[in-house]
């Protein structure tokens, strides 16, 4: 299973952008995908999860409100809008599929993951 992550980039404080992540063997239609991060010296951490339909999404506190999590299982693919980018945002985005219908911020409950992403937010 490949999961290809894409999106990232430069961006000035409040600026968007949006991350996509394509599951290769169509195993995340049935199961929860998320959103991690890890910014340089820190240990990664949870951003965001969704369940298999879409219907039920998490997200850390530090980026409710800012950002958005949805999916799209006709393309095997997730995404993360992000909105209102402030320079504590820097960081590898992973997205990755869990073997379950849902999940949350849990690293462990998660089966494959992709090769990240940089995301920079300048100030």
């Amino acid at each position: 299973v490949q999961l290809q992550a894409s999106g990232g980039g430069l961006v000035q404080a409040g600026g968007s952008l949006r991350l996509s992540c394509t599951e290769s063997r169509r195993i995340s239609s049935n199961n929860a995908m998320g959103w991690f991060r890890q910014a340089p010296g820190k240990e990664r951490e949870f951003v965001a999860a969704i369940s298999w339909r879409g219907g039920t999404q998490n997200y850390a506190d530090s980026v409710k409100g800012r950002f958005t999590i949805s999916r799209d299982n006709a393309k095997n693919t997730v995404y993360l809008q992000m909105n209102s980018l402030n320079p504590e945002d820097t960081a590898v985005y992973y997205c990755a599929v869990a073997l379950r219908p849902y999940s949350g911020a849990d690293p462990g409950s998660y089966k494959y993951w992709g090769q990240g992403t940089l995301v920079t937010v300048s100030s």
